[in-house]
């Protein structure tokens, strides 16, 4: 909005076939050695697999990124108060939609998340140990979007936006968690929306978030809708 405040910039860069968002404090200043650099969202060749990265270690003990992908540009190009490494927080995949059904794109995102309540998550990783659900990963909040309703007048798929979203697009999306670190069991209830993200007007998008999810984090996430998913629509 023209009265709003300013909080995250990103732009796209190529990267041989794949593809690449900086992610920066600052709009006019969009590099990975500046003091702004956030952190960056890196997709495979299809568009559909993506890797979100941060400048700032998700917690103590934290390894940076050793892949060429995951690494900053040259450590003599960074100033001593600059963290030199890119750290892996989470991954954010597209399902094929080889039948071509009708309705929104399905994606899966596994983040790396505090844990609220560790003696409890703890106990229910040790419960796990035993069930091994393949969508479980230790320490990690795991989302979905939110399946669609079909409307009978309409004709179409809908998600109830509660108004902030006006405009249909197949970038829309509500994601919720199947499991959510922040909750004392780890469990996600599967119905609430953490983050909700939809078109509004020709170049406009709203974007809402809750805990869990840190704003980069939901940024990034928003961020993997754009370009064409041919293989996922």
């Amino acid at each position: 909005m023209d009265k709003g405040k300013f909080l995250l910039a990103a732009r796209r860069y190529r990267n041989g076939a794949r593809t690449e968002y900086i992610i920066s404090l600052d709009a006019d200043d969009l590099s990975q050695g500046s003091k702004a650099y956030v952190g960056k969202l890196r997709s495979d060749f299809l568009g559909t697999n993506f890797t979100i990265y941060d400048s700032q270690p998700p917690h103590s003990g934290a390894k940076p990124s050793s892949s060429k992908s995951g690494r900053r540009v040259a450590s003599k190009q960074i100033s001593p108060q600059v963290p030199a490494g890119n750290f892996e927080i989470g991954q954010v995949s597209y399902k094929f939609n080889l039948l071509k059904s009708r309705g929104p794109r399905r994606m899966v995102c596994s983040l790396a998340c505090p844990s609220s309540v560790e003696t409890s998550v703890d106990k229910y990783q040790e419960d796990l140990k035993m069930k091994k659900p393949e969508s479980y990963t230790p320490g990690y909040t795991v989302l979905k979007n939110k399946a669609p309703r079909w409307h009978e007048h309409l004709e179409c798929w809908c998600l109830n936006f509660h108004g902030r979203v006006t405009v249909a697009s197949v970038k829309n999306f509500q994601l919720v968690a199947t499991m959510d670190q922040s909750q004392p069991d780890g469990r996600g209830d599967g119905e609430t929306v953490l983050l909700q993200f939809g078109k509004v007007g020709d170049d406009t998008f709203t974007m809402d978030y809750r805990q869990p999810l840190s704003a980069f984090q939901a940024f990034a996430i928003c961020l993997t809708s754009f370009g064409t998913k041919l293989a996922c629509e």
